[in-house]
């Protein structure tokens, strides 16, 4: 039974949905000008209130302001500048080929939107996560409702400020709350759900997805590796993985999770991967908690999970190499890298998702293979090598919704790519035209010419004509 806040949050729910049902209808036959129209508002308030979305977000964890600037507004304001260029090719329909066993018809491929949307929204990336989908929902023509994260209060109040003063409530809605209101949202028949957050969420929605068999892109996350091999650059490896791994204090879902590296430059690898921390987040030697330049972890449920995993490994064996510092009033964990790992350890097992970096050894290419392929499919993978033919090694024989060639994380930004997971890692692909086929309708299209059909000599009754062009088929197409 629900509350008496419940029901009034539900009867503001079915309110919008049915409002958004009726608005899908209309968007349905809209054209890219007014599309385009709607992606220039939302762009236009994100350049006009900066300032602010900087000060939500480092409100809800003290991420820093160039980090807000890169990872939360211009993934954005990039995402809708790429869709207002191409959108327009985007929504044309597209022509294929038709067989000649089907003489006389044109088939071709057209995009329609797939109705109604709801964007469940993480906490790590909060504007970016929330509002990146939203970019591909209105550029397919969907109506959207969003539902930000609750541990990121700021920003989700910035987030609904945005869309109120930028959208009618048909066509874009906001609410916020916790679970219950995303329970509530996930009990209407939405056309499409786009989900970002853990596996072990994410098979919460996709279940309930099912009970109206809506469709479903679903972000999630796992232990994305990174491969450090004996030719690699090793200061240039060092720095591109501290920034990829404690960029946002490690809480990035394509953060490498752990590193293997070649046994034989083990030791100098962990000395550059110190000495590159040092320099990135320590250069005045006051203490990385002194750094204006590293975020928080995000409340202290998530801090106490990671100090579990690290006081698990250290209880297990693992040494601590670098860092290790925790201020639980401040929800600051130090940059930390760990060895001496094994197998029975629950950081090497788990998700990460904060500033621990692994650091295992292997002896050859074969093993660094077989040790990846033995877990769930990552969400992201990393070689770093100066061997073409380890790279495409690499990529041909481990399976992971994106990988990368010596550097970290870059894929993101890379519009032009689909991003997505596989398996445990993920359900479908996002940004740019691939986030647009995400919430739309590829459908299949055939025109024939009145009065013909290639498919007529096959019409009952069989006889002797109609056997002998059946088994022509079967024999030459």
């Amino acid at each position: 039974m629900l509350s008496p806040n419940e029901e009034m949050i539900k009867q503001q729910i079915d309110a919008v949905f049915s409002a958004q049902k009726n608005q899908s209808l209309k968007l349905r036959n809209s054209t890219s000008l007014l599309r385009i129209s709607l992606l220039k508002k939302m762009l236009e308030w994100i350049k006009l209130n900066q300032e602010d979305i900087r000060r939500a977000v480092h409100a809800d964890f003290k991420k820093p302001y160039p980090e807000i600037d890169v990872s939360e507004i211009y993934v954005v304001t990039n995402e809708i500048n790429h869709a207002i260029k191409h959108l327009e090719g985007w929504m044309k329909p597209k022509k294929v080929p038709t067989p000649i066993t089907m003489l006389g018809s044109s088939s071709s491929i057209q995009y329609e939107p797939k109705g109604t949307s709801l964007i469940i929204a993480p906490w790590n990336y909060p504007f970016n996560l929330a509002l990146g989908p939203l970019v591909s929902a209105i550029a397919a023509g969907c109506t959207a409702i969003i539902k930000p994260s609750e541990l990121t209060p700021h920003t989700s109040a910035l987030i609904r400020r945005l869309v109120e003063e930028t959208f009618d409530k048909s066509v874009v809605a906001v609410f916020e709350g916790e679970v219950n209101v995303s329970q509530l949202l996930l009990s209407k028949p939405f056309d499409h759900i786009f989900f970002t957050g853990s596996p072990a969420v994410g098979k919460i929605i996709m279940k309930a997805a099912s009970e109206h068999l809506s469709s479903i892109t679903l972000e999630l996350g796992g232990k994305s590796p990174a491969i450090v091999d004996s030719d690699a650059n090793l200061s240039d490896a060092a720095e591109k993985i501290v920034y990829g791994k404690f960029l946002n204090c490690g809480q990035t879902c394509i953060a490498p999770d752990y590193v293997l590296v070649h046994e034989s430059i083990k030791d100098n690898f962990l000395n550059q991967l110190k000495e590159k921390t040092e320099q990135m987040y320590n250069p005045g030697k006051k203490g990385i908690e002194q750094s204006k330049d590293y975020a928080r972890i995000v409340n202290s449920k998530h801090l106490d999970r990671i100090k579990n995993l690290l006081a698990d490994a250290e209880l297990k064996g693992a040494r601590t190499f670098y860092g290790g510092l925790i201020n639980d009033s401040e929800k600051f964990i130090e940059p930390t890298i760990i060895t001496g790992l094994t197998e029975d350890m629950d950081i090497i097992q788990e998700e990460i998702f904060g500033p621990i970096l692994p650091v295992l050894g292997y002896a050859d290419m074969e093993e660094a293979i077989t040790y990846i392929n033995l877990k769930p499919k990552p969400l992201a993978l990393y070689v770093f090598s100066n061997d073409n033919n380890t790279i495409k090694r690499v990529f041909k024989e481990t399976s992971s919704g994106g990988a990368v060639a010596n550097d970290c994380a870059i894929h993101f930004l890379q519009n032009d790519l689909p991003f997505g997971g596989i398996n445990n890692s993920g359900i479908g692909k996002s940004h740019g035209y691939y986030g647009f086929l995400a919430f739309s309708n590829e459908k299949a299209i055939m025109k024939q010419r009145v009065g013909m059909t290639a498919t007529k000599p096959l019409y009952p009754p069989y006889g002797f004509a109609g056997k002998k062009i059946i088994e022509g088929l079967l024999k030459w197409f």
